[in-house]
């Protein structure tokens, strides 16, 4: 681990630190540079029993509790199909700017159980994804 990462690390750790001194509620974590290990953002808000939510699934299949944000995999498929029609001679100024289409909620029931919470059921139905 280079001084760049040890330094993230303890300003992750601070920060998770002071949420729980706080009693924080629930946490919103929106994509940055700096949120970039999955899995040791998921284990500090596991481990400070933060309900987090993030934009990104990644965060959610390795202990977060929920992501609500767009589909990656859908966000490469325009990025192919753009790469497709440059190639075959489009200018890229003339090409729209495109929003996500598709956005996803997923949930993971084992971080809800660690956290002592209850999800609706009615919110489980409408999920895209269930973590077991």
């Amino acid at each position: 681990m280079n001084r760049r990462e040890v330094l993230r690390a303890l300003a992750r750790a601070a920060a998770f630190a002071a949420l729980a001194l706080m009693h924080a509620d629930a946490l919103f974590v929106a994509r940055d540079g700096f949120f970039d290990r999955r899995e040791q953002f998921g284990a500090q808000a596991t481990r400070h029993a933060i309900p987090t939510t993030f934009d990104l699934r990644e965060f959610v299949t390795v202990g977060g509790l929920t992501s609500y944000g767009a589909s990656l995999t859908d966000v490469y498929r325009q990025a192919g199909v753009y790469t497709g029609r440059i190639l075959k001679g489009a200018k890229p100024g003339d090409l729209p700017v495109l929003q996500p289409n598709k956005i996803e909620l997923v949930i993971n029931v084992r971080t809800v159980k660690s956290l002592g919470l209850t999800v609706p059921k009615a919110l489980l139905l409408r999920a895209d994804e269930v973590i077991q």
